[in-house]
């Protein structure tokens, strides 16, 4: 298990990681990058930031593949377009892994008594996004490689409202790991999103760490002050922090996730903290311009690694 942190294909960022003893990355943006479907000599370019990577001692744990709606038919080819592709890459380069939103189907009607839209509960298409993802989870297991999904709920509030993430709600895990066969189908597991619901990361771990394949080292922070006065549906209530600065305990989660022989990295995921992350310059806010992002990795590293074994 490696501390890393999530980022875009780039040397320069090889290069930092390797001088900050970081030892793996989590290849972000793959539908925009280099290797993407349309690019010309995708082969060769993978090959080299590949071997940039080996030469850095850097391991790319994960290729993200596709963060939208994968099931919004307006995205659905060019979705598979790119997952094939990073699987193809991912196989390519000796990554194990590739990681995106499983999507879901979304279905608005119009409450007559409120007249707003209301969208049909995403549980109700578990069918749907079973068959869209099972040919893509075979293709990636002729290639030797497995699917991470996220569980970002992309709802407000950093709640499943009005979201387009089927794996956005706990549950809807388990329905869908019920009605498939496929075994190379798992979770790109983030603590942060569990804090933000209430439900307790390790005792989730201790359910689901079987099916863990990558994981977003990123925290949340629960103001109860402002919880207990305005309630969970309020701006700040729930904070998505890096490790060191929430409420998650590493040392559980990283001691459960050995307990259950999790083969991946843990990739710190840093630009959604609200201080250490680099901020705009056109904002009013003492922290207007600065270049956090890269301070806070070092940080949340500093608190992960005293949990982690060191390799042999």
């Amino acid at each position: 298990m490696r501390i890393g942190f999530t980022t875009d294909a780039e040397v320069e960022v090889l290069d930092f990681a390797k001088q900050h003893g970081f030892g793996s990355i989590a290849w972000m943006r793959f539908d925009q990058s280099f290797a993407a479907p349309g690019k010309d000599r995708w082969r060769e370019n993978a090959e080299h930031f590949a071997a940039e990577a080996q030469a850095r001692n850097i391991r790319i744990s994960t290729i993200g593949a596709f963060y939208r709606n994968a099931l919004d038919p307006a995205q659905t080819e060019q979705a598979r377009a790119a997952l094939h592709r990073a699987i193809e890459v991912a196989a390519l380069i000796g990554v194990r892994t590739i990681s995106c939103f499983p999507g879901g189907v979304i279905e608005a009607k119009i409450n007559p008594r409120g007249g707003q839209p209301a969208i049909t509960p995403l549980e109700n298409f578990i069918p749907q996004v079973v068959a869209f993802w099972e040919p893509v989870a075979r293709y990636a297991a002729d290639h030797g490689v497995r699917l991470a999904f996220e569980h970002c709920p992309q709802g407000v509030f950093r709640l499943p409202l009005m979201n387009y993430n089927v794996f956005g709600q706990v549950a809807n895990w388990e329905r869908f790991f019920n009605a498939t066969r496929c075994e190379n189908i798992g979770l790109e597991w983030d603590a942060a999103h569990l804090i933000c619901q209430f439900i307790d990361p390790v005792e989730n771990l201790r359910r689901y760490g079987a099916k863990v394949f990558h994981i977003h080292a990123k925290d949340a922070f629960i103001n109860r002050e402002l919880l207990t006065t305005y309630g969970i549906c309020h701006p700040g209530v729930v904070e998505h922090r890096l490790p060191g600065f929430g409420q998650a305990n590493w040392s559980e989660i990283i001691h459960e996730l050995l307990r259950v022989d999790y083969d991946s990295d843990l990739n710190i995921e840093g630009y959604h903290d609200p201080v250490f992350k680099d901020h705009p310059t056109d904002v009013q806010s003492p922290l207007a311009g600065k270049k956090l992002e890269r301070a806070g990795w070092l940080r949340a590293k500093s608190l992960l690694e005293q949990f982690v074994p060191r390799e042999d």
